[in-house]
């Protein structure tokens, strides 16, 4: 399958789940701030499509986190049937939605972040590389952390507690930007090498087209 129909398929099913999210959603203002970035993130790689093409492993990742984002959004982070389940058929503490949110926080824009600097700044594959994309995976979950605080603050009390999901966790904060950092490793170790192979034959493609 050639890239164009690979991101118009990855785009049908991101609509799909979103007009799935907006039938009776648990908090229509939950589900607004949970589904936020990944809105945003769609319109920024559409219009700058034609500007800067990511390679085929960005977008599959922007899906699958957009995904995440959405049925979060739908369900809120800490009521996912699913995880609710998991919780009681292990006799967990909590619902572990919100840490797989958490861990997708930094496992997929690890790879955007590399790419765009191995692309766009003098940067070559090494330890300083690794060391800024991990940084920066940190950076973006404390921002974000900074985002959902400031949200809970201007919403409705209801919605703020829904939004954040620490469930009565004191230090949910810091699991939330550890697994984020560890996502952001992870993928960075684990990814890199086929990342590497998709970007030789991107720069081969845009190469040809000039």
């Amino acid at each position: 399958m050639d890239k164009k129909r690979i991101l118009q398929l990855l785009l049908f099913i991101v609509l799909s789940f979103l007009i799935w999210s907006l039938i009776k959603p648990n908090d229509y203002t939950v589900w607004l701030l949970e589904i936020f970035p990944a809105l945003i993130g769609i319109s920024l790689l559409a219009v700058t499509y034609t500007r800067f093409e990511f390679t085929t492993m960005v977008y599959i990742f922007v899906a699958i986190h957009s995904i995440i984002l959405i049925i979060g959004g739908h369900y809120t982070y800490a009521e996912n049937p699913l995880f609710n389940w998991i919780r009681d058929y292990f006799h967990l503490s909590r619902n572990y939605y919100d840490r797989l949110g958490h861990v997708a926080q930094g496992l997929f824009p690890a790879i955007i972040i590399r790419e765009f600097l191995l692309r766009k700044s003098p940067l070559k594959n090494g330890k300083l590389l690794f060391f800024i994309v991990i940084c920066m995976v940190l950076a973006v979950s404390a921002g974000y952390e900074l985002f959902e605080w400031g949200a809970a603050l201007v919403v409705d009390p209801g919605a703020g507690d829904a939004f954040l999901a620490t469930q009565g966790d004191v230090w949910d904060t810091q699991w939330d930007m550890l697994l984020a950092l560890l996502g952001g490793i992870f993928s960075v170790l684990i990814f890199s090498k086929e990342h590497d192979r998709e970007l030789k034959g991107l720069r081969v493609k845009l190469g040809a087209k000039k």
